[in-house]
C-alpha cells in the first residue's frame, strides 16, 4: 500500500510493546541492518495492520482495557526468521495470540485478509534487502543466537501514513499475575 493508496482517514495499526531492554537490542540490529533510507520506525510486534480508522475510539477503549485487566503475556524470542528479503526474530506467545483473539473478535468484520489470520509474532531488524544480504545477517545472527524468555509490556495504537506511523496512544499491562 502506498501513500497514494490510502483511504482519507489512514488505518490504524495494533502493535504489542517489547520490554526495554529487548527494545533497545532490536532498535540497535534495526539501525544496524535496516536500509537506513527505509528506518522511519522503532522496532515492533505488529498485531494488526490496517484497522479502518472509524474505530479508533474503541481501539483506545479496548487497548487500554485489556492492558488494566491483564498481566504481561509471557513470550520467548526462539530463532531467527527468513523473510526472503530481510530477517527478523520469530517470538512464541500464546498469551498474545489470545490477547490478539479476543481483539480480533471485538472488531469481527471489519479486519482486512491480512488482519483476519493470525500472525508469525516477529520483530522485524531488516527488510528491504536482497535475499542474499538477508541471508548473510541471519547466519551471522545465528553464531550468537539464544532463544530468550521475556514479556510483553503493553500494546499501542498507532495510524498508518504509507510508511511513517503516528503514535496515538500506550498502555503497560498491569493485571495481576
Amino acid at each position: 500500500m502506498t501513500a497514494r493508496d490510502l483511504p482519507a482517514r489512514p488505518p490504524l495499526v495494533i502493535t504489542a510493546t517489547l520490554p526495554d531492554d529487548l527494545q533497545g537490542w532490536a532498535e540497535g540490529l534495526r539501525r544496524a541492518h535496516f536500509p537506513p533510507e527505509r528506518n522511519y520506525l522503532a522496532a515492533h510486534v505488529t498485531l494488526f495492520h490496517a484497522l479502518p480508522a472509524m474505530v479508533e475510539d474503541e481501539a483506545r477503549s479496548v487497548l487500554s482495557r485489556l492492558c488494566a485487566e491483564t498481566p504481561p503475556p509471557p513470550a520467548r524470542l526462539e530463532a531467527i526468521m527468513n523473510l526472503g528479503g530481510g530477517t527478523a526474530f520469530a517470538i512464541a506467545s500464546p498469551a498474545m495470540l489470545d490477547l490478539r483473539a479476543a481483539i480480533a473478535e471485538r472488531f469481527h468484520g471489519l479486519l482486512t485478509g491480512q488482519d483476519g489470520h493470525a500472525p508469525r509474532l516477529h520483530v522485524t531488524v531488516q527488510n528491504k534487502v536482497t535475499a542474499a544480504e538477508a541471508r548473510r545477517l541471519q547466519a551471522a545472527l545465528a553464531a550468537q543466537f539464544r532463544p530468550r524468555d521475556f514479556a510483553f509490556a503493553g500494546l499501542e495504537l498507532h495510524r498508518y501514513f504509507g510508511g511513517p506511523w503516528q503514535k496515538l496512544g500506550a498502555w503497560t499491562f498491569r493485571g495481576r499475575r
